[in-house]
């Protein structure tokens, strides 16, 4: 069970909320992999996606691949969500710390997975706090691009399908670090409101 620890209404009726929870569990009309530019997913976020939602999310990777080759920062692939509650799988890859670039290409990765689901027309999309795991990226440098990325995204498509965007996180560690970047730039932002 997935609880919502702060909400932010945008004046375009848009949601983005910071959730503590399990992402496989999220009912959502997608879900964001933490993935490989591979799309291996053995371990981390997308290994837990794979075991929940079936082998058939490994199966359409390894097709996709074979279609278009590998996954760039800023063109995620998609499939099928198996046995999850949600209908899709958006794999974004973010950056590994230490390549060079990481902070636009974590923002690429962000932006490019929000313009997928917006050409889908999808209405609400869960995204864990990829690169901050495994990959190294310092979850302080990450939970401000996170918003901001959001927050840019729903400014510039007001009209658009996508009402509610959630950052799912389950380790108490990340989300305190989340917790604390929302508080910061919701005084600094005018584009909408906390609501409870």
């Amino acid at each position: 069970m997935s609880t919502v620890l702060k909400n932010f209404q945008f004046t375009t009726e848009q949601m983005m909320q910071l959730v503590q929870g399990d992402l496989t569990r999220e009912s959502v009309d997608a879900i964001v992999n933490a993935a490989n530019r591979w799309l291996q997913h053995g371990g981390g976020v997308a290994g837990a996606i794979v075991e929940r939602g079936g082998q058939v999310i490994q199966k359409e990777s390894d097709q996709w691949i074979q279609q278009h080759g590998q996954v760039t920062h800023d063109t995620p692939a998609l499939t099928s969500a198996g046995r999850l509650p949600c209908k899709y799988v958006i794999h974004a890859v973010g950056p590994v710390w230490g390549e060079g670039n990481e902070e636009k290409k974590l923002a690429d990765a962000l932006r490019s997975s929000l313009k997928l689901a917006e050409s889908m027309k999808l209405k609400s999309l869960a995204i864990p706090p990829i690169s901050t795991g495994i990959f190294g990226f310092p979850k302080e440098i990450a939970a401000p691009i996170f918003l901001n990325e959001i927050a840019s995204f729903f400014t510039a498509h007001p009209e658009s399908n996508l009402k509610l965007v959630k950052i799912t996180i389950l380790d108490q560690r990340t989300m305190e670090v989340f917790l604390n970047t929302f508080d910061i730039w919701q005084k600094k932002t005018s584009s909408g409101r906390a609501v409870s």
